[in-house]
């Protein structure tokens, strides 16, 4: 018999907190802020960690340098432009993997003086150079969900044939939709052979858990994600709400060890200065609150009954029933009952 966990894909799940999370307007993380994320994220079970931009200047190599030396055994990886000085800067960090991103939409190419010719010339000379020097190389597909589908299947085709590693395929405008980031990765999976795809979403219209999902579920075999979904404008998809989305899939798994997720978020949260919401998915203090007579009536005799997942399951207490004006006579008896009990707390 085949039990249900060995059916379940295993997809790894790639944290950038610590350079797409920190290019958010306003946050900037203090080295012991990020070595204290990096120590929760590990904690966690995370797989990678984008741990920067080494062309940012020495601060930021000084720290990626310390971080790569902190945990020997965790995959650190240098984001880069496309961009031979960028490759320097990483491998002058003992960065042991590099993620290089090419703009490849006409929007970008165009905003930033490039055109295709040019995307061809850096791969061709980017790419083998970065072989010879890391040991895992990942090529970014930058605001692939705006290109046209011949051009970025033959940047795909042409980044397995030079021998990335891996490819992301970016939503870096957050425009997509679940249906249509299905549609995309799912023939961009066959054409990978054995380079890994990977999706990088961004949340402008509050889909960007939906569309890692979606990516995954068309055969991604990794996602990058941000703690709180902390990011540049509406953020990035948040590792807390895919790794629980994870968890309850019948056919996905991942390392993560979601009853960290609560102390991650907290701390992120704090050294960002960005709070979090109550009603936020998965990690808001109001998420496992209930008044309704119905819902109350129906969590005393069984806590799954209006909640996907107990508050347990992530690091936090159990859930919070509050009398209210919307609240029943089963609520008030069973909260009369426990004012009764002395050992009620």
């Amino acid at each position: 018999m085949v039990h249900e966990h060995n059916r379940r894909r295993a997809v790894r799940l790639i944290d950038t907190t610590l350079r797409d999370g920190e290019q958010a307007p306003g946050v900037t993380f203090t080295y012991r802020e990020k070595e204290r994320i990096a120590d929760l994220l590990v904690a966690a079970g995370i797989d990678e960690i984008e741990v920067g931009t080494p062309a940012m200047g020495p601060t930021v190599r000084r720290d990626i340098i310390q971080l790569i030396d902190r945990f020997p055994g965790v995959r650190m990886i240098g984001w880069c432009r496309a961009l031979l000085d960028d490759i320097d800067f990483a491998a002058a960090c003992g960065c042991p993997a590099v993620q290089i991103s090419f703009p490849v939409s006409a929007i970008l190419l165009g905003a930033l003086g490039k055109s295709r010719d040019w995307v061809w010339r850096q791969m061709e000379s980017l790419v083998p150079e970065a072989r010879k020097r890391f040991g895992f190389v990942a090529v970014g597909a930058q605001d692939a969900t705006r290109t046209d589908d011949r051009f970025l299947r033959r940047f795909v085709q042409r980044s397995r044939s030079l021998g990335a590693d891996r490819i992301r395929i970016s939503d870096t405008v957050g425009v997509c939709s679940p249906s249509a980031v299905g549609a995309l990765v799912k023939p961009l999976v066959a054409l990978s052979g054995e380079m890994m795809v990977e999706f990088h979403g961004h949340n402008d219209l509050a889909m960007a858990t939906a569309n890692t999902l979606a990516a995954l579920e068309a055969g991604a075999g990794a996602a990058s994600v941000t703690v709180n979904g902390l990011g540049e404008r509406a953020g990035n998809a948040a590792l807390e709400a895919v790794a629980m989305a994870i968890r309850l899939s019948s056919h996905l798994s991942s390392k993560i060890r979601c009853d960290h997720l609560v102390g991650l978020c907290q701390v992120v949260a704090a050294a960002s200065g960005r709070p979090i919401a109550v009603d936020r998915p998965v990690v808001g203090a109001a998420v496992f609150s209930h008044e309704s007579g119905i819902h109350c009536h129906a969590l005393l005799r069984d806590p799954y009954a209006y909640q996907p997942f107990l508050p347990e399951s992530i690091g936090r207490p159990g859930m919070t029933l509050t009398l209210g004006t919307h609240s029943g006579r089963a609520l008030r008896r069973h909260l009369s009952g426990r004012r009764a009990d002395p050992q009620a707390a």
